[in-house]
């Protein structure tokens, strides 16, 4: 990863840290003081996206792991799961202008 973008409750000291120790640019999504109700703010969608797709797996709605590299690897196991599936779909669908046999 060279580019995280995060919400603006994470300002501050975690900025520099993350380009000094991570070597990562941690980009702040804010929102403006003029807006008012819901306004869909750029790259935040990315984050809660991934977040529901982790949460459709049923060992990551709970987080009961103790150790930090069991729950990596859960994390690792559910994504893996969720790209093959994407792929294996891709591989059935027909191209595009080729008529199914009735």
């Amino acid at each position: 990863m060279a580019r995280v973008w995060a919400d603006g409750g994470y300002t501050g000291h975690l900025v520099d840290w993350s380009a000094t120790r991570l070597g990562v640019d941690l980009d702040i999504v804010r929102r403006s003081d003029d807006m008012h109700g819901f306004q869909v703010l750029p790259r935040r969608w990315v984050v809660e996206r991934s977040f529901a797709w982790c949460l459709r797996s049923r060992r990551l709605v709970r987080d009961y792991a103790r150790r930090i590299d069991t729950s990596e690897a859960v994390i690792l196991w559910s994504m893996t799961m969720l790209m093959s599936r994407r792929l294996a779909a891709r591989h059935q669908r027909p191209a595009p202008g080729v008529a199914r046999a009735a």
